[in-house]
């Protein structure tokens, strides 16, 4: 009987355009598929509450997905280059197939396994299953990364992508020796779920993890929201946008597989071109802080722009925990904060509006931020959470200049006109006027009497008041004019 391959999946949870399940089939030997939980590596971070949810049902459907091919998913605990060795040894597999991942902790871990498996002669091969574009692909004239994202993107644009794979139909499964299988871990008792308190409740009415759903998703949204995406994708109050992150952060989904489909449909209606044309940008986006990440791994902990870590933040935990609740009496930066925790998600324009109120109303370090965002998110993602909160602090690469402080009220009443999304999130505030909806504090008292409110008891008033808190955040970024940039 033939010797068995391995497949070690890492956030790549599908079957179809997964190029280290592809060729492990195409092998004809025996595949069998195995996760390893580390979440003690040096330099590897664990993943927040939200993720860690998103993760119970991801590796539930793989495994169904597996077992309807004819195979399964082995859940072994880390140390991940133990748990592979010993997988190797337990079943004679001749190689071992993963797809690449590209932080420096991981690269380095993946370089020590190959080095020791290949010096025990077993075959391994590793592929491109995460990006458009691997994070040393992409250069610029003079043979260096891109620190701009306008130019990255063309440069993305000019390049072809390749296909996807279809998803293999049926393979030889193999089977596991009884002692792996003892060691092995059940899914529920990974304690990824929280139970008590279950705050992730309401995620199941949002959210249905897996390929299927992906894929369901990606259609979904090509049918009926990749038209006016270009305009409507700022409107919280509207479906539309895709909602696929999540399923890409965990590779239910491929770029690929998205970027061929918006291609093909826009070949059909040409129409849909400026609309699909911002939609794949977004994608971009993605390898764009992936690249980022790879060339700088400090993005995470620290700011990249050496003046910012002589900014004087403020550190309040009254206010913090304010925003942290969607309790701070902006109306557009607490329906955002209390989606997130609701559903584990929030609008990108929202993410901007409370991003920008929390380091600039609030002079908070940028890392609280980006703490929360990464325990509450479930897309929460180590390269684009790092760049986009540096981006919108002004310390990062290609970021948002630091002066560039959101108004939340005029946010609101440019993004949320009518007050829909706000009403959904804070409902106290539901029966406003649009005309208070975003600034309820200037209400007349009969309005907010007629509306059921009683600002400060039913619902706050503002924190910090716009103004002097701009001019506070002006005073104390001009403070860093002595410092190189």
């Amino acid at each position: 009987m033939a010797s068995p391959v391995l497949v070690w999946f890492r956030d790549d949870h599908r079957l179809s355009d997964n190029p280290a399940l592809s060729a492990a089939v195409a092998t004809g030997a025996p595949v069998l598929c195995l996760v390893v939980m580390e979440e003690l590596m040096d330099g590897l971070r664990p993943l927040g509450g939200a993720a860690r949810w998103w993760l119970h049902g991801s590796l539930g459907a793989l495994d169904d997905s597996l077992r309807r091919a004819g195979s399964n998913l082995l859940i072994l605990r880390g140390p991940a280059q133990k748990a592979i060795e010993k997988a190797v040894m337990a079943t004679g597999a001749s190689a071992v197939f993963w797809n690449r991942r590209y932080s420096a902790a991981e690269i380095a871990l993946d370089t020590a396994i190959k080095k020791r498996l290949t010096d025990g002669g077993i075959s391994v091969q590793s592929f491109n299953g995460r990006l458009l574009n691997e994070p040393w692909q992409v250069m610029n004239q003079a043979g260096k990364p891109f620190q701009v994202f306008t130019p990255y993107l063309r440069a993305v644009t000019a390049r072809p992508v390749d296909a996807p794979l279809r998803a293999p139909k049926k393979m030889a499964g193999g089977s596991w020796p009884q002692t792996l299988l003892d060691e092995g871990t059940h899914l529920d008792d990974l304690g990824l779920k929280p139970t008590k308190p279950d705050w992730a409740a309401a995620f199941k009415d949002a959210w249905r993890p897996g390929e299927k759903a992906a894929q369901e998703k990606l259609r979904d949204f090509l049918e009926t929201n990749l038209s006016g995406y270009a305009q409507g994708r700022d409107a919280p109050g509207k479906e539309s946008t895709s909602r696929l992150s999540p399923h890409l952060r965990f590779g239910e989904i491929s770029p690929r597989q998205v970027w061929h489909a918006v291609q093909n449909l826009t070949a059909e209606r040409p129409e849909l071109r400026q609309d699909a044309q911002k939609f794949l940008s977004e994608v971009v986006w993605r390898d764009f802080s992936h690249q980022l990440l790879h060339i700088y791994p400090h993005l995470p902990e620290k700011s990249h722009a050496p003046r910012f870590e002589k900014f004087p933040w403020v550190d309040d935990p009254k206010t913090l925990n304010a925003w942290q609740k969607g309790l701070t009496g902006y109306p557009i930066v607490d329906a955002g904060m209390r989606q997130l925790w609701r559903t584990g998600w929030m609008h990108n324009r929202v993410r901007m509006i409370v991003a920008s109120f929390l380091v600039k109303h609030l002079l908070t370090d940028w890392r609280q931020g980006e703490a929360w965002f990464w325990d509450t998110l479930v897309d929460a993602d180590p390269a684009n959470n790092a760049f986009s909160w540096q981006w919108i602090a002004g310390s990062g690469p290609d970021s948002s200049p630091f002066h560039r402080i959101f108004n939340p009220v005029t946010q609101g009443e440019k993004f949320d006109p009518s007050g829909n999304y706000v009403r959904a999130h804070v409902p106290e505030l539901a029966n406003l006027p649009e005309a208070f909806i975003h600034k309820p504090w200037e209400a007349p008292a009969a309005v907010l009497k007629a509306a059921g409110m009683e600002l400060g008891k039913t619902y706050p008033a503002p924190i910090v008041p716009h103004g002097p808190a701009r001019e506070r955040a002006l005073t104390a970024f001009r403070s860093l004019r002595d410092f190189d940039s």
